[in-house]
């Protein structure tokens, strides 16, 4: 957060004078608890603020508050009896501060304290219709703002939402393809990217056209940056990786040919096993002997353990707090505790494994545990929970799960407890659906290290993905995306057509694949009705459900009067990236996986289900991310074909300007053309304000200083200050003189000269930047304006002997000058002098 203030305050800066630092200080610390972001919109002279729920924009000259909205585009008004400044009615998109010129000059409230007051009174508005909501949406909190090269405001929000602002404030189009949290963004002629906290990276063009996505890290991408021909990303736990700026573009797909034919030198194998199991306690507890049995001698040479448990606790009052948590926050039970704390203890956790994520719902929860030698291969662990009973809200029923990602695989686990009793067929169906398809893996990311380092400039992958929000459809479930998928539970799936009578006999004679025709989980399988694409082992165990509580043996099975039917409830399903049986693991297909063991352990008696275990051999390839990169800059530098389409695609378009000098006096105006003269490649410019420099009577200009970050005077407007330029194009740039006299206003309570420029007899160095579609190098052009005294005559003459005569512009072409950095701009301008 310190970080995003301190930006805010830079960017700030360009709108103030140097001699009032102190309240820019002032300002940003003010602004720490309410305004998150600040960014500057030089194409219309304009300023946004966000706090994490509403938005500001502020006319960067007159310090006047234009607009001030909230995320879903609604104007904000203050409440009554507030100190927060007053709205007028919306005209074309604008509001007014009713305040006149006078009036603020004597008010005792600077520009600041106003900008803070406008912006708390619009977040207390949204709270306030939070609080009639019943709580505050903090899933829709302001992430990331940045304004794109055509004068377009793009935010990004914690539930992944990304929106497209025209300058005026109004929404024109939210996406949304991933569910995860946007951490960050950043624009670069006509792409965007986008930076989320499960380590995606999205490119999109200036239209919202998903361009391709890829996983950059195994944790949250907080931050991005462009130099050298490469977006460089940076994960939170310090992980660097670079990536083309072309990409997705016309060298994939030779990138990806050359190195797909290389792929025997960087990829690798690894080999884990991972202990799946399941159990409905039916809302008891079991005893030592019983979780060594269930999972302390499986757990031998395994690398992950996942342990799913149903009815942990079923009470009614369990069940309305479990909904009310779901709402407004999230925390496990006291008996959830007991029970990860004991199979912690079986697990010998602490010396061999470690536990990296879990969840509880009502009755339902589920953890993973991974050795010790493996956690720094695992990351962007997370949890969700689906809840089925009672409407789609209460979690007697449902699905808890846990993804994390392994050698950059990603691995779901999700527990489930479906609908009961032998006739709800489709209800179990229905569950099943309804939990494939909702379950979201949607906070932010743990914080285990990853232990990716580096840099990387390997080839982007396109990810696909369907677009939420204005003109999209249905996105892919979250599930679906992985790379492989546990279900392990309660399915409770019966028998069909078969007797009490019948099925112990059949139990007794170990003719279980007879029984399994019977079964209708399979039944519903084999009609693709469920578990869609998923495979199960060979059921080689006795039916799990019911049993009587501390009976031993097959004799415990229910004798009852209900004499409920014996039947496999209790299941465990997978899904791997294996297309046919054949599929052998390779890059293509990552992950593949068989099965050692699947079995229940009939002599555990502490519940009327049997815990039921599966253990899974995994084959799973990766990237020798270091080789790959060694093999990726020898095809780069040894490729003459890539090396031709790199140098088309870095190349900087030829432009010219109509003039390298510019007088104004008398709120005169000039039109600067900018001539794209490629045939075929767009151009980008961005007009900058390098130094400005007192005239004297001479005509000659002393005191030059440097501007930084402070932008343009008050006293000249550039419009547009960035642009695009079509091929064979002219752009066309207003440069126009504001000329305010020098009056006093009142900042934070203290009479200020300052807010008010002297105008008269100066000149500043503006460059203009030009670079190409793909390039991050430029060319530079150097144009100085003068401001002439109001009323006096203009000089006759610049130092380059370009006459005036007293005709206000004179329209000189001048030829780019490549100057690297501002180091080099300010030595040139040392060395500049006006006779």
């Amino acid at each position: 957060m310190e970080e995003r203030h301190m930006a805010a305050l830079a960017v700030e800066r360009s709108y103030i004078d140097p001699r009032n630092m102190v309240s820019a200080n002032g300002f940003a610390n003010t602004l720490t608890s309410d305004v998150t972001f600040l960014v500057s919109d030089h194409t219309r002279a304009r300023v946004w603020s966000a706090s994490p729920l509403t938005f500001a924009i502020w006319d960067a000259r007159t310090r006047d508050l234009i607009k001030v909205f909230n995320i879903d585009g609604q104007l904000e008004n203050r409440p009554e009896n507030s100190v927060y400044p007053d709205f007028g009615s919306e005209e074309e998109g604008k509001m007014k501060v009713t305040a006149s010129k006078k009036e603020k000059a004597q008010s005792s409230l600077g520009f600041f304290q106003r900008s803070r007051n406008a912006i708390m009174g619009a977040a207390d508005a949204v709270r306030r219709a939070a609080t009639k909501g019943g709580f505050c949406d903090d899933s829709r909190k302001t992430e990331a703002i940045v304004i794109s090269v055509d004068g377009m405001i793009w935010t990004g929000s914690s539930n992944g939402i990304l929106m497209r602002w025209d300058g005026n404030g109004n929404c024109l189009q939210e996406f949304a393809y991933e569910s995860s949290g946007i951490l960050c963004m950043f624009t670069f002629c006509s792409r965007l990217w986008v930076g989320y906290s499960n380590g995606t990276v999205q490119v999109w063009d200036l239209e919202g056209k998903l361009l391709g996505g890829w996983v950059a890290h195994s944790g949250p991408v907080i931050k991005m940056a462009i130099g050298a021909g490469y977006l460089f990303t940076l994960a939170n736990h310090g992980g660097i990786r670079g990536w083309n700026v072309t990409s997705p573009g016309p060298l994939d797909n030779v990138l990806r040919a050359e190195l797909a034919g290389k792929e025997f030198l960087y990829s690798r194998i690894e080999n884990l096993k991972i202990l799946a199991g399941t159990w409905n306690v039916g809302e008891g507890r079991a005893s030592t002997d019983s979780l060594v049995s269930w999972l302390g001698c499986a757990a031998t040479g395994v690398e992950i353990v996942v342990v799913g448990l149903q009815e942990v606790e079923m009470g009614a009052g369990v069940l309305a707090m479990s909904a009310a948590k779901e709402t407004v926050g999230l925390e496990g039970s006291p008996l959830g505790q007991w029970w990860l704390d004991m199979i912690g203890k079986t697990l010998d956790e602490g010396s061999s494994f470690v536990r990296v994520g879990s969840r509880q719902l009502a009755g339902l929860l589920i953890c993973v545990w991974v050795r010790h030698d493996l956690k720094p291969h695992v990351g962007d662990v997370d949890a969700a929970a689906v809840p089925c009973g009672f409407g789609r809200a209460i979690g007697n029923k449902g699905a808890v799960g846990v993804r994390l990602r392994m050698y950059d695989r990603v691995l779901c686990f999700v527990n489930c407890h479906f609908a009961a009793h032998l006739e709800a067929v489709n209800r179990r169906n229905a569950d099943f659906d309804h939990v494939y398809r909702t379950m979201t893996f949607s906070r932010q990311s743990s914080s285990l290290n990853a232990g990716v380092a580096g840099a990387s400039f390997g080839v982007t992958m396109p990810r696909g993905g369907n677009a939420l929000g204005v003109n999209t459809i249905e996105a892919r479930p979250e599930l679906s995306e992985a790379d492989m998928v546990i279900f392990l539970g309660d399915f409770n799936y019966r028998l069909d057509d078969i007797t009490y009578d019948e099925t112990r006999d059949f139990i007794s004679q170990r003719c279980f694949d007879w029984l399994r025709e019977k079964d209708q989980l399979h039944t519903e399988m084999e009609a693709g009705n469920v578990f869609q694409g998923m495979r199960e082992a060979i059921i080689r165990f006795p039916p799990t459900y019911k049993f009587e509580r501390h009976q031993a043996g097959l004799a415990g099975y229910d004798s009852g009067e209900k004499k409920r039917i014996p039947a496999w409830c209790d299941r465990i399903l997978y899904r791997d990236n294996k297309k046919h049986l054949g599929a052998e693991c390779s890059l293509d297909c990552p992950v593949v996986s068989s099965i050692s063991q699947y079995d229940a352990c009939m002599e555990v008696t502490d519940s009327d289900h049997k815990p039921v275990r599966c253990v899974f051999s995994v084959k799973i390839a990766r990237v020798d991310e270091s080789v790959r990169r060694q093999e990726y800059g020898n095809i780069i530098n040894s490729n003459k074909k890539i090396k031709v389409l790199l140098g088309e695609l870095s190349k900087v378009p030829e432009t010219i300007v109509s003039t390298n000098n510019i007088i104004l006096q008398n709120q005169d105006s000039t039109i600067l053309r900018i001539t794209n003269k490629s045939e075929k490649n767009i151009a980008f410019f961005k007009i900058i304000c390098e130094g400005q420099s007192k005239i004297e009577e001479d005509g000659q200009a002393h005191d030059h200083r440097a501007r930084g970050s402070f932008g343009f005077p008050q006293w000249l407007e550039v419009s547009p200050g960035t642009g695009t330029i079509k091929p064979n194009q002219i752009a066309e740039v207003s440069v126009h003189l504001e000329d305010f006299p020098t009056v006093e206003e009142f900042v934070d309570g203290v009479a200020q000269n300052s807010w008010c420029e002297d105008t008269r007899d100066k000149e500043v160095i503006l460059v203009l930047v030009v670079h190409g579609r793909f390039s991050t190098e430029t060319r530079k052009h150097r144009i100085r304006v003068r401001h002439c005294p109001r009323g006096g005559p203009a000089k006759n003459h610049f130092n380059d002997g370009t006459k005036t005569s007293g005709q206000i512009n004179a329209l000189h072409r001048s030829d780019y000058h490549q100057l690297s950095n501002t180091l080099d701009v300010v030595e040139q301008l040392k060395n500049l002098h006006s006779p």
